[in-house]
C-alpha cells in the first residue's frame, strides 16, 4: 500500500507575502509569553513542592507543608494523615493532591466523606486549591468525572459502587478515616476492594477503642505492612487494651502515618482547662437506679448485658431517655411479676422531681456567662435539657444527626448570634467548627476518648482566640465512674502506639 506525501504550499505563500507587503516576521511578544508558559509548566525538581506557588488564596502553615512534602517523597504517596483535630488535615490532603496534578501523575480522583462534609470539601478544593472537584449524584456519569466527591454511605451501596469498581482512580482520599475501624462493616470491604495507586486516610483518631482498629486502618492502606491478623497479634503480645514491643510497633506506623500535635506546630495555642466534675444522685434518684440494676434479677429480657448497660447510662442521662427504652422493653415483657415491676419502676422514674446532672450543668452555665456546648448521647435528653434551660431563662438550639446542612448551619448561626447554649448529640462532634465558643459540657460520656477528642476540637482549633473549659459530667457510684476508668485505659494504648494525646480527662497520666 502506497501512501502519498503531499508538501503544504502555506509556508511559502506566507513567505511572499511577508516580502511583498513588508511585514513582521513574527510576533517577539507572543513568542515570549509563549516561551514563558512553556517554561513554567517544567518541573526540573523532583524533591520539594511546586502547588504553593499555584495557590494565591492559601497560605499553607509550615507543618502542612512538611506533612505534604514527606507523605510525596518518602511515603510514596500512601499515608495516614494524624494530625489532632484543627491541624488542617484537610488542607494537607489538599496540597498533595494539588502537587500530584501539577507533576501530571493523577488524573481522576475520588473522595469519600461523611454526608455532613461534602459541600465543605467542595468548597475549599474549589476556592483554595483551584481544583474542579464535583459532588456526586445519583445520575452522575463518573466516565465524566475526574474529581468527585461522595459520601461513604452512597459509594458502599448498588449500583454506585458497581460504578465505581468500573472506574480507574489514580487517587483514593478518605476523610474521617476511623469510620472504617471494623473490618467486618460494608464500607471497609469496599474500600479494601479498591484500587489505590495513592492513597490519603485522614483521622486524627486512628485508634479509637482497642489497638487493632489501627492494625485494620493500615491493613487498608498498605496491606502486609503489619503482616496479617495472627503474626500482628503473635509480634506484639496485642490485646484490645493492652500491647509489648510498642516501640517498635510505633516505628513501623510512623512509616505510614503522619502526626502533628498543636504544640509542634509553631502555631501560639491557647489552652484547655478540663476538669472532671462529680455529680451526686438524690436519694430519689439513687433509688430509681438500684431498682434498675434489680431487673437482671426480674426480666431474662434484661440479663443482657447490653439492655442493662443502656439503660444504666440513660439513667445517669435523663429519666426520659430511661423511660423511653424501658417502654419499649415492656412489651417483651411476658410474666406478670416482671410486668408489674417495669410499670412501678417507670411510676417512679416519672415521678422524679430533679435531675441532679442537669442541675450541675445549669450551675456551670450561669457560672461561664458566655457560650457553651453541651453533648449528650441521647436525642431524649437533648430535649429535656431545651426545656429545662427555657425554664431557667436561658436560650439555647439544638443539634444532631436529623438536621440537613441547611439546617445545620441555620442552627449554627442562631448559635453564634442568639443562643447562649448548643445542646448537641455526637452529631456535633463533627463537621462543625465553633471556636467562638470556649466550654464545652460533655453532659455524658463516650466509651470512646476518640468521640471525646472530637468534640473538643469542635472548639479548640485554629482560630481560637481564648482558653477552652471541659467540664466532664460523671454521677457518682454508677456506670459513669467505671466509663472514667476504662477511657484512661483506652488513652494510654493510644498514647502507646499513636503518640501523646492532648488533655480530655483531668486524670494523672501514667508513665
Amino acid at each position: 500500500m502506497k501512501m502519498m506525501i503531499e508538501r503544504s504550499p502555506e509556508w511559502e505563500e506566507g513567505f511572499l507575502n511577508r516580502l511583498e507587503t513588508n511585514s513582521e516576521w513574527d510576533n517577539w511578544k507572543l513568542y515570549t509569553m509563549c516561551y514563558e508558559v512553556v517554561k513554567a509548566n517544567l518541573i526540573t525538581e523532583f524533591t520539594g513542592l511546586q502547588s504553593p506557588k499555584y495557590l494565591p488564596n492559601l497560605t499553607p502553615l509550615t507543618h502542612q507543608l512538611e506533612v505534604a512534602q514527606k507523605v510525596i517523597e518518602r511515603m510514596n504517596g500512601k499515608a495516614i494523615l494524624a494530625d489532632e483535630v484543627g491541624l488542617g488535615k484537610t488542607i494537607e490532603a489538599g496540597l498533595i493532591l494539588k502537587e500530584y496534578l501539577i507533576r501530571g501523575l493523577v488524573k481522576k480522583v475520588l473522595i469519600l466523606v461523611p454526608a455532613s462534609l461534602i459541600n465543605q470539601w467542595i468548597e475549599e478544593l474549589n476556592n483554595k486549591f483551584y481544583i474542579p472537584a464535583i459532588p456526586y449524584k445519583k445520575n452522575s456519569s463518573l466516565d465524566q468525572i475526574d474529581i468527585v466527591v461522595m459520601s461513604m454511605d452512597t459509594a458502599k451501596k448498588s449500583p454506585h459502587k458497581e460504578l465505581i469498581y468500573g472506574q480507574e482512580y489514580d487517587m483514593i482520599i478518605i476523610d474521617e478515616a476511623h469510620k472504617l475501624k471494623n473490618h467486618k462493616t460494608k464500607i471497609y470491604e469496599f474500600v479494601q476492594s479498591l484500587k489505590k495507586k495513592f492513597c490519603l486516610l485522614l483521622t486524627a483518631t486512628p485508634i479509637q477503642n482497642d489497638v487493632f482498629e489501627l492494625f485494620y486502618l493500615i491493613s487498608l492502606l498498605k496491606p502486609g505492612h503489619l503482616g496479617n491478623f495472627d503474626v500482628f497479634q503473635s509480634a506484639f503480645s496485642a490485646s484490645k487494651h493492652d500491647l509489648e514491643n510498642d516501640e517498635f510497633l510505633k516505628e513501623l506506623v510512623n512509616q505510614v502515618m503522619v502526626r502533628n500535635r498543636r504544640q509542634d506546630t509553631g502555631v501560639e495555642w491557647t489552652n484547655r482547662c478540663v476538669q472532671n466534675i462529680p455529680v451526686e444522685f438524690t436519694k430519689e434518684e439513687r433509688e430509681v437506679y438500684d431498682m434498675i440494676l434489680e431487673l437482671k434479677d426480674v426480666s431474662p429480657i434484661f440479663s443482657g448485658s447490653f439492655s442493662m448497660i443502656t439503660l444504666q447510662k440513660e439513667m445517669c442521662s435523663s429519666k426520659e431517655a430511661t423511660c423511653l427504652t424501658l417502654e419499649n422493653l415492656l412489651q417483651n415483657c411476658n410474666e406478670v411479676e416482671e410486668v408489674k415491676f417495669v410499670e412501678e419502676l417507670i411510676a417512679k422514674l416519672m415521678a422524679l422531681q430533679t435531675n441532679s446532672k442537669a442541675e450541675k450543668a445549669y450551675e456551670i452555665i450561669a457560672k461561664a456567662n458566655d457560650k457553651v456546648i453541651i453533648f449528650t448521647e441521647y436525642r431524649a435528653s437533648q430535649i429535656y435539657l431545651q426545656w429545662y434551660l427555657h425554664t431557667k431563662g436561658i436560650k439555647s438550639v439544638l443539634f444532631n444527626g436529623k438536621f440537613n446542612k441547611s439546617k445545620r448551619d441555620y442552627m449554627k448561626r442562631l448559635f453564634q448570634e442568639q443562643a447562649q447554649v448548643l445542646i448537641a448529640t455526637e452529631a456535633g462532634g463533627e463537621g462543625i467548627n465553633l471556636q467562638f465558643c470556649h466550654h464545652v459540657i460533655n453532659y455524658d460520656l463516650p466509651w470512646n476518648p476518640m468521640k471525646l477528642e472530637q468534640r473538643i476540637g469542635r472548639v479548640h482549633r485554629l482560630g481560637q482566640e481564648q482558653d477552652v473549659h471541659i467540664y466532664n459530667l460523671a454521677i457518682a457510684d454508677t456506670i459513669e465512674q467505671n466509663i472514667l476508668d476504662l477511657l484512661q485505659t483506652k488513652i494510654e494504648v493510644f498514647e502507646k502506639v499513636v503518640g501523646e494525646l492532648d488533655d480530655i480527662l483531668a486524670i494523672e497520666k501514667t508513665m
